[in-house]
């Protein structure tokens, strides 16, 4: 069996309050979503703004291999901003509940049932493939439902939608709902909304029960609780139902860390699939079982999803997973000095504190009477910022036995400081900062600042942190961390070679 993908994140997911994407943001998602694989990119509502018809104008012009499709009511004027953009097909949408049709149209059955058929026919003989859909569905009467599907099929249209558009169904429900549409003999498609988190299973049983085609977003974006997830759903059909689709599995993490950063919805650590989370492992019970089959606590290996695994030090860490990163630093312990060690990480972690590679060597440094210098210290730090002058820094460091003196300019007062930094260590080592996450532990302007920085040199990446009040100095503080341990390793492993 295999379902096809109907992606709405440039429509649907774009209702998500706080989203309003530029014609160029949603080609650049529309390259991807094609990359991956999906089958329709619904590309907006072309009736929208010009703006809307602008950035779907774009995506049509790009020769995709997906289908592109315009969003319409079932009215002309709709099909003709459709029409005016050069879409494959539209996904004409009617209201079909009692609810809708009495408070929201202010129409009859009858009427609406008319609307549906002629805006089929009108779309169709423009030469546009059509997909009616049913709005707020899982609330209509089912003979009416069938009924203005199957006159739209007759219109015309290829295939039919049913929408559950507060989120009403469970699976049960969906299962049954699902089944007495697929009597229609058509292509059938699934549209689920997640108001009490069941958007995906939902999806799922609704394909069970016969649909051919799920509607979903990139990371279950959209209106309220958001849609069904493009990525739980391909994951689950792939690998609990054993259903294939055309998407490219390997590039969903890929997919959702551009679709975030694009529209500035960023994921719960804990999200399913591609939450940063999703294979990381803190318990020494489940980092143990990992290291010796991953299957023991991953259901799927995080390389099927493009994703990769890591482990956390925290109070839940065995002692496998501290063993392993004191060998990779170049350590080599006794079993007391171990336990001790060991002992200070669980210490640090009932303290809510998560431990980074920069802790864990300092703590095995300390335990064993290590006191290696810093390779780059941090003379001196002035920062120039305002709301008319482009923030400026400088900075003094002692690298070895010489000074440096640098600038650097950037769009705030933390990033002229690493700006100003790089250039002071540019021909000490080539090192890429990955990732800056910054948290405010406390409460009030003089709240505690938490700043972890991940940073890469040679294909390696480590991970420093720093906290204090000000999130300059935190800044700096976790970037220099960072750039130590990377600087102590190299000349560890140039004492090493011969």
């Amino acid at each position: 069996m295999k379902a096809r993908i109907f992606d709405t994140t440039l429509r649907d997911g774009e209702q998500t309050p706080g989203i309003s994407l530029t014609p160029d943001e949603k080609l650049l998602i529309a390259r991807k979503l094609d990359e991956l694989g999906v089958n329709v990119i619904e590309a907006g509502s072309a009736i929208t703004s010009k703006g809307e018809r602008e950035g779907i104008k774009k995506i049509t012009s790009e020769g995709l291999s997906a289908e592109i499709c315009s969003f319409t009511r079932a009215v002309q004027v709709d099909i003709d901003a459709a029409l005016e953009c050069d879409v494959d097909s539209i996904h004409l949408v009617v209201p079909t509940s009692d609810l809708h049709l009495e408070h929201k149209l202010r129409k009859s059955r009858e009427e609406v049932k008319v609307m549906a058929v002629e805006s089929t026919q009108y779309a169709v003989d423009h030469g546009l493939l059509v997909e009616v859909s049913a709005e707020d569905s899982t609330r209509s009467d089912m003979q009416y439902l069938q009924d203005i599907f199957q006159a739209s099929i007759n219109a015309g249209a290829k295939r039919i939608c049913a929408c559950d558009t507060v989120g009403m169904l469970t699976p049960e429900r969906s299962f049954k709902f699902y089944s007495q549409l697929a009597e229609l003999q058509v292509p059938l498609s699934v549209h689920c909304h997640n108001d009490f988190g069941l958007a995906v299973a939902n999806s799922l049983a609704g394909i069970r029960a016969g649909a051919t085609q799920a509607h979903v977003t990139v990371n279950g974006i959209g209106e309220r609780a958001g849609n069904a997830s493009l990525e739980e759903l391909v994951v689950s059909l792939y690998s609990l139902y054993d259903v294939k689709t055309d998407v490219q599995i390997q590039m969903l993490y890929e997919v959702s860390k551009t679709v975030a950063r694009i529209t500035g919805i960023y994921l719960q650590p804990n999200k399913a699939i591609v939450g940063e989370n999703a294979f990381a492992h803190e318990s020494g019970i489940h980092a143990d079982g990992v290291m010796k089959k991953a299957e023991t606590y991953e259901p799927i290996t995080p390389e099927l999803v493009g994703h990769k695994r890591r482990f956390v030090m925290g109070k839940h860490v065995g002692t496998h997973i501290i063993k392993e990163r004191i060998n990779e630093m170049g350590f080599r312990v006794d079993d007391e000095r171990f336990s001790q060690i060991f002992n200070r990480v669980k210490s640090l972690g009932d303290m809510g504190k998560c431990v980074t590679d920069v802790d864990l060597q300092a703590i095995a440094e300390d335990v064993m009477g290590v006191m290696t210098e810093k390779p780059v210290e941090l003379q001196e730090l002035t920062i120039v910022s305002g709301n008319k002058i482009i923030p400026t820094a400088s900075v003094k460091l002692k690298i070895g036995d010489s000074e440096r003196l640098e600038a650097g300019v950037g769009v705030g007062p933390v990033d002229a400081a690493i700006v100003a930094i790089k250039k002071t260590i540019e021909d000490v080592a080539d090192i890429e900062f990955e990732e800056y996450h910054v948290d405010a532990i406390t409460g009030g302007t003089d709240a505690l600042i938490d700043v972890v920085v991940k940073l890469k040199h040679d294909g390696k990446v480590v991970s420093a942190r720093s906290t204090q009040p000000d999130i300059i100095n935190a800044s700096v503080e976790a970037f220099l961390a960072g750039i130590n341990k990377v600087l102590t390793d190299k000349i560890k492993q140039s004492e090493k070679t011969p």
